[in-house]
């Protein structure tokens, strides 16, 4: 009975610390099952809950590891000590509002030992950790050093949180019994403290920024790392490592390091060589994203035994690969700078690098178990092999943005039975729809064969009813859209832009019985710039999650129907440019809330802007957690594997400052209002001040008049404001000066009156005499009019013509009657003896005076 006893003990202990392990070397943002080490740790998980209920051990585990149930309650310090750290965090959604009361073991997030009542866990990791996606419930403020009085706190995780107006406090170095700590994508700024080189018992470490972009903490000097002797798990990726160069080294000082991650540090050196690796526990090495551009493929990563994951794609690496490579029997995934076969091999990662030459006609050693091949941006150039058909395992193909040509054809897709995501974008491949093509793969979700020659008629069947991304943009694509393309019902974004597809969109499926239509997944839908003609689809009131609409330069017509406001209710980029609609803006239009970029220009609408444009809240409200949904959006719509993103980027463009541009993941910022060269009447509403989001407002070439509204002053955002080609009259308003973000003004040929404001940034503009042009009425610089002292009435162009033709009557009836009154008197004297002599007198003795006088004044002078 006592052997059975000590067993059960054993099992108990050995299922305790089992979870312990687990719980602590955890990798963040991994989900277990993911990487060798979570697989090992959730087996470790069940086998111990599995021993734990075989042996009764539930009172044993309490007795090690209490949260919520402690039966010892916290320490009084300790909670003080708490309480302080919460008093200097700033905690808007009250995520810390559970922490009351005296037990503090019962806290959110603090976790303490049933046996001592000391907090030796505190877990405080903010919930949606994604690159990009806002984070609201989140904490912020200072980090109390109160924290120091947890003299048993060996696990501490403040990660996904936003410190980022502070520096990681020196203190931590002083919390010596951490084994795990977390403070990756916490926005901290400044320099790592080399104080956390007093951590001798740390085990887990990850600093790492959010993202390659940021790269808000830095460190000049890494020696402190070798301290660490303990660790197995080092993350500091985008931390600024650009000035050390002898990083190596001090890495090599750590034996047990198990995973390594110094992606995007802005590392410039490594050597070729590493005499006396003490790297033999390294499984993980991710090196990606740095400057090696100018170095060949060092050595010593091939000596490295226990390696399964590799990265260090988008370096730049160049040369061949020794043949030490060979050695690596254990490697799973690789993610390199050249090309290297194994059978092992699952996943190749080679994009973004120089890569040149064409790929191999045969492979020397099969591929058969490779699942994820990427060769994307590079310089690659010939044809796409046929052995690419043999990869009867391959999920995700990407050889995007390289330069291969030649056709594809059913060869290349025989055995891609399972393939998910294809992606051959930006190259001079050939791909005749309607030829030699199968049908694609059943399997697959995202297609881009954008930027080919692609050419001849969309398929009538598709095969791959799963699709959710279709992008066939800047292509050769005749005919006209199948109407089978709309029952692909879980297509979310489709951009058929760039082609030749004519004929009017198929609207079959609306008239179908409603128990058998569905709606539409779509989301991202653009056709512009194709001859597509008809009236506005009506196909698309079966799309209520569609936010961006794109049907600009084709030949659609008719007036825009009122059901767009309410069908589209999450609408929130409306292109409708170089089309032939016509009539009133509907109302119903500003019923779209979500509204935020809205193009009807060159196209043939009249009537007035509706006062209701104000209903467009995402006009009138500044950056806020919505655009984080747009990030997602704009930013996940291709997937490699299962976590990785493709952007689908290439194809949104906007219009602002009189040109079209490519705006990639940055349109989410963009507000715009662009109702330019259409025949919209009467004044300009006073409610488009209140649209202060606007980076962009064009109203120009309509017949607007009236004068420019007072307040427009308030749009406070606008980079970009043309009212030109209008019958716009009165003043400049002085308070365009106020707009500091103003890059671009056009008022010209308008009748505008005055003197041109000053000031401010309008001083800044570029050629300001053009902004004014055509008003004859303006005054002052940059023009060369002056304006007078006194205001006179500035009149516009009819009214000067009038001004001039009443001068020239004047001057020619003075003349005139200047001359008929010498006529008069010339012939009165003629004919008149009497009146002539008594002339003849008069100018006498006026002569005599005259005289007399200039000789007495002439007298006095002398």
């Amino acid at each position: 009975m006592k052997k059975m006893t000590q067993q059960k003990t054993i099992l108990q202990g050995f299922a305790i610390s089992c979870i312990q392990w687990s719980v602590i070397n955890q990798e963040e943002h991994i989900p277990m099952a993911k990487t060798p080490m979570g697989t090992l740790q959730l087996s470790c998980i069940q086998i111990a809950i599995v021993l734990l209920l075989f042996t009764g051990a539930k009172s044993t585990t309490e007795e090690r590891f209490s949260h919520q149930n402690g039966t010892v309650g916290c320490i009084g310090g300790e909670r003080s000590a708490l309480l302080a750290f919460r008093a200097g965090l700033s905690d808007p959604t009250n995520l810390l509002s559970p922490w009351n009361g005296d037990d503090c073991c019962r806290w959110k997030g603090v976790y303490c030992g049933n046996r001592t009542g000391h907090v030796f866990m505190l877990d405080l990791r903010a919930t949606d950790c994604q690159i990009g996606r806002g984070r609201l419930e989140v904490l912020a403020g200072n980090i109390s050093s109160s924290l120091l009085a947890l003299q048993h706190l060996s696990y501490l995780d403040l990660s996904c949180n936003r410190f980022d107006k502070i520096q990681i406090p020196e203190f931590m170095g002083s919390l010596h019994k951490l084994r795990y700590l977390d403070l990756s994508m916490t926005h901290f700024i400044g320099r790592l403290p080399p104080q956390l080189g007093n951590l001798s018992n740390l085990q887990y470490l990850s600093l790492h920024n959010s993202n390659p972009i940021y790269t808000g903490t830095y460190s000049t000097d890494i020696t402190w790392l070798s301290q660490l002797t303990s660790l197995e798990y080092l993350d500091m990726s985008s931390v600024n490592l650009s000035t050390i160069v002898h990083w190596l080294p001090v890495v090599n000082m750590l034996p047990t390091l198990e995973v390594l991650y110094l992606s995007f540090c802005q590392l410039r050196s490594s050597p070729d060589f590493l005499p006396h690796s003490n790297l033999s526990s390294l499984e993980t090495l991710s090196l990606s994203g740095n400057e090696f551009n100018k170095h060949s493929t060092p050595n010593w990563f091939w000596h490295l035994p226990s390696i399964k994951y590799l990265d260090i794609s988008f370096n730049g690496f160049y040369g061949p690969f020794p043949d030490e490579i060979g050695k690596m029997t254990s490697i799973v995934e690789l993610g390199l700078s050249e090309q290297y076969h194994r059978n092992k091999l699952q996943k190749l990662l080679l994009g973004g690098n120089n890569l040149t030459g064409s790929l191999p006609t045969t492979l020397v050693e099969p591929l058969s178990n490779l699942a994820l091949l990427d060769l994307s941006d590079n310089k690659l150039i010939g044809h796409v092999p046929l052995w690419i058909g043999e990869l009867t395992k391959l999920t995700t193909l990407i050889l995007s943005s390289n330069n291969l040509d030649g056709v594809m054809h059913e060869g290349h897709f025989s055995g891609l039975d399972m393939l998910e995501v294809l992606s051959l974008s930006d190259n001079s491949i050939a791909i005749a729809f309607g030829g030699p093509i199968p049908k694609l793969p059943i399997n697959l979700t995202d297609l881009d064969l954008s930027r080919n020659n692609v050419v001849g008629p969309l398929p009538l069947d598709f095969g791959a009813p799963g699709l959710i991304t279709l992008l066939l943009y800047n292509n050769m694509i005749s005919g006209t859209i199948p109407s089978s393309l709309w029952k692909l019902r879980s297509l979310q974004l489709l951009d058929l832009s760039r082609n030749h597809l004519n004929g009017s969109i198929m609207d079959c499926l609306v008239n179908e019985s409603s128990t058998d239509m569905t709606d539409l997944s779509i989301i991202i839908l653009s056709l512009r710039n194709n001859n597509l003609s008809g009236e506005f689809p009506s196909l698309l009131q079966r799309c209520p999650q569609l936010i961006f609409l794109d049907l600009g330069h084709n030949q659609f017509s008719g007036t825009l129907p009122p059901w767009i406001g309410e069908k589209l209710l999450s609408l929130s980029f409306l292109r409708l440019r170089s089309n032939m609609f016509y009539g009133h803006i509907p109302i119903d239009l500003t019923e779209l809330v979500d509204l935020q970029y809205l193009d009807l220009a060159n196209n043939n609408m009249s009537g007035s802007i509706p006062r209701s444009i104000v209903n467009c809240t995402r006009m009138t409200q500044t950056r806020d957690h919505y655009y984080d949904v747009l990030h997602y959006v704009f930013t996940s719509a291709t997937r490699i594997g299962d976590n990785e993103l493709v952007h689908y980027t290439g194809n949104l463009t906007v219009l602002t400052k009189g040109q079209e541009r490519l705006y990639t993941g940055e349109i989410i910022n963009m507000v715009n209002l662009d109702l330019s060269c259409n025949s919209l009447t009467g004044v300009i509403p006073a409610e488009l001040s209140a649209l202060v989001a606007l980076k962009s407002l064009n109203l120009s070439w309509n017949n607007f008049n009236g004068k420019i509204p007072e307040n427009v002053s308030a749009l406070m955002q606008v980079e970009s404001l043309d009212l030109s080609h209008n019958d716009l009259s009165g003043e400049i308003p002085s308070s365009l000066s106020a707009l500091t973000s103003l890059s671009r003004l056009n008022l010209s040929y308008n009748n505008l009156s005055g003197k041109i404001p000053t000031g401010n940034q309008l001083q800044t503009l570029e050629d300001p005499a053009s902004i004014y042009i055509g008003n004859p009425g303006l005054c002052g610089p940059p023009l060369s009019r002056k304006c007078s002292s006194q205001h006179e009435p500035i009149l516009g162009d009819n009214h000067e013509a009038a001004r001039y033709d009443d001068l020239v009557s004047f001057f020619l009836a003075m003349g005139s009657g200047y001359v008929m009154g010498l006529w008069v008197v010339f012939v009165t004297l003629l004919f008149k003896r009497k009146w002539r002599a008594s002339w003849y007198s008069m100018y006498d003795r006026a002569y005599v005076q005259v005289a007399v006088t200039w000789a007495s004044l002439r007298g006095k002078m002398r």
